[in-house]
């Protein structure tokens, strides 16, 4: 495919968890040629700066860095639509004498798609998550409609579209309606995947760095299996949870296990740590999952595509938001366990952990589902996309 080199803004938030699945599409723009510029919080400064694109700085209030959130969903919502109505100015400072010739988008940054309507520019949205469906206003939006501060929230809103130039004016098409959008998740972790408009929604799968080695993290020589236990980069603060896994899987013969605690864990909380198992507050998880042989998740949609990469038989202990829901969805594909962090005790966690590795149609399930979201393309597939908008 003939190339022109072009401006190609992407506009995030500041969740790692929403940073981190598009960072390899970002690198792999600016591998191509493409002057690349990244409008977020200089608190992701560094992961940005890593992929070669140029940050744009855009001061986000999200509560990310205390991870304070309301656990009321209209008042997280209204969070996201008040930080696209500070950041909007932001954007329009940098951009309108200096507008790209394409904009991305992750899906909690609002403002960026309102920038882009209003200069009439292409934009694709690069969902971190899963992606609505038909029905979806039936099946989810509408129970939503009818919560305590819904109605507010949504006059706000429609307030909000009507005098920021954006030329999609209503809420839910503007909000939960992209025109175009790369879901950077595996079709396997999407519900009522047969009923997604694929005419604007194309699953590329995970997009990580297909060439990478697993430098980083050196299998012990010794390790019959690996176990790796993460509850990912948010709701992390759980000692008790972690005291019962060591109980469960410290000392177990043939494993070796790597605990990711997070920094809002202190580690003298755990006690003695057994000898087969290793603790840190943050790992390369994707290195250990390609030598690891199964995978303790919260199962966040990140994990979860990482975990079925790797083809490893995961036990999923969900937290928050659609990590239940992507639980549920993993026990489905018939490639994990759920278990509640109040069920989660040592001998409920050492069972689920020999009931699937002694599963060999887990085995099987795993191996096919790895070779099916390889097969979906990933970042070269994802960057191949987003130039074609620009022909």
């Amino acid at each position: 495919m003939s190339r022109r080199r072009a401006h190609i803004a992407m506009a995030g938030i500041p969740a790692v968890s929403h940073v981190l699945p598009s960072l390899e599409i970002i690198r792999e723009l600016v591998a191509r040629g493409h002057r690349v510029t990244y409008a977020n919080d200089p608190a992701v400064a560094d992961l940005i700066a890593a992929t070669g694109a140029e940050l744009v700085p855009c001061t986000s209030r999200l509560p990310v860095a205390d991870n304070d959130w309301p656990d009321d969903p209209i008042a997280a919502m209204g969070l996201f639509l008040d930080d696209a109505v500070q950041a909007l100015p932001q954007l329009r400072a940098a951009y309108d004498q200096d507008p790209a010739d394409l904009y991305l988008y992750d899906i909690g940054a609002y403002a960026a798609r309102a920038l882009a309507e209003s200069q009439d520019r292409p934009l694709m949205q690069l969902s971190p998550t899963f992606v609505a469906w038909d029905g979806y206003d039936q099946d989810v939006a509408a129970h939503l409609r009818r919560l305590p501060g819904a109605d507010a929230y949504r006059a706000k809103f429609a307030q909000w579209l009507a005098g920021c130039g954006a030329s999609t004016t209503d809420v839910d098409a503007f909000s939960g309606r992209p025109a175009r959008a790369l879901a950077l998740i595996t079709r396997a972790m999407q519900p009522h995947a047969d009923r997604v408009d694929t005419d604007t929604v194309t699953f590329v799968g995970p997009c990580f760095d297909a060439t990478a080695s697993v430098d980083g993290w050196t299998r012990p020589a010794d390790a019959e299996n690996v176990l790796l236990i993460s509850l990912g980069s948010a709701y992390t603060r759980q000692p008790e949870f972690y005291r019962q896994c060591l109980a469960a899987y410290g000392n177990l013969p043939g494993w070796h296990v790597v605990l990711q605690i997070g920094k809002y864990t202190d580690p003298r909380e755990l006690g003695d740590i057994p000898p087969n198992v290793e603790v840190h507050s943050w790992v390369p998880q994707r290195a250990i999952l390609e030598q690891a042989d199964a995978f303790v998740t919260h199962a966040g949609m990140g994990g979860c595509g990482e975990g079925l990469l790797a083809g490893v038989p995961m036990i999923a202990v969900p937290q928050a938001a659609e990590q239940f829901m992507n639980a549920d969805r993993l026990v489905e594909l018939g490639v994990a366990s759920r278990i509640d962090t109040a069920e989660a005790t040592a001998g409920t966690l050492r069972k689920a952990l020999n009931d699937l590795v002694t599963d060999a149609e887990v085995a099987r399930r795993s191996a096919r589902l790895r070779a099916a979201a390889r097969a979906e393309g990933g970042t070269p597939r994802a960057a191949d996309l987003i130039e074609n908008m620009l022909a």
